[in-house]
């Protein structure tokens, strides 16, 4: 593991570099433009409040295909009958303030700082960082975040305030983007995620997808 100087914005190269745990770096800062630099080399910032930051390339590395997208017979009625309306980039800073406030089985806090917050804000206003909402009766009740690069979308969290809305959000996401995502980036397994469709990759699989998009 390599420890960071926050002064200079550099990470080791995760195609050469393995570690078990899947945490490659530690320290550093949670600036806009070492965020995106990370991402463009596909580690990700996750740790627990109150402790340094950890820099993760896992390996394997759970991702979606859009065309591996599964959708239930009840998804497809929730779709069907236009249960929720979705928009994207409406609302960035409270979509992430309510991940950031979401509670979640067996995590302590959240990673979302206020600091992280306004760092990906200033992607978002780059364009760099996307939001997707999902509405009900005109109140917010669902949505997810995460950074563009390429075709590869690298989703960081999501919240519902109902059920299935956010599983509907990610399901409108995909079908209305198919053409412009060669893939999802889900990071970390979940149960959630993976009844959707999304899978395992071999680290190095995932990083030349990434570099291929990044080159492009």
């Amino acid at each position: 593991m390599v420890l960071l100087d926050p002064q200079i914005i550099s990470f080791p190269d995760p195609a050469s570099t393995d570690s078990e745990s899947g945490v490659l770096a530690i320290g550093g800062d949670l600036s806009s433009e070492r965020i995106h630099f990370a991402y463009q080399l596909g580690l990700f910032p996750w740790f627990n409040p109150g402790e340094e930051i950890l820099w993760w390339c896992p390996d394997p590395r759970f991702i979606l295909f859009p065309d591996d997208l599964k959708v239930s017979k009840s998804m497809k009625k929730i779709l069907r009958d236009e249960v929720f309306t979705f928009t994207e980039n409406k609302c960035f800073r409270e979509v992430m303030q309510e991940c950031q406030n979401t509670f979640r089985i067996d995590q302590d806090g959240t990673w979302i700082s206020d600091e992280l917050i306004d760092s990906f804000v200033e992607l978002h206003e780059l364009d760099i960082a996307k939001s997707i909402e999902v509405w009900q009766n005109e109140e917010l009740v669902g949505g997810f975040y995460g950074i563009q690069t390429g075709k590869v979308f690298c989703g960081e969290s999501m919240f519902a305030k109902v059920s299935n809305a956010s599983k509907a959000g990610f399901i409108h996401f995909i079908q209305k983007n198919r053409e412009n995502i060669e893939l999802i980036d889900c990071q970390i397994h979940s149960e959630h995620l993976e009844s959707l469709g999304a899978t395992m990759i071999s680290k190095s699989e995932y990083l030349t997808i990434l570099k291929r998009n990044n080159e492009s």
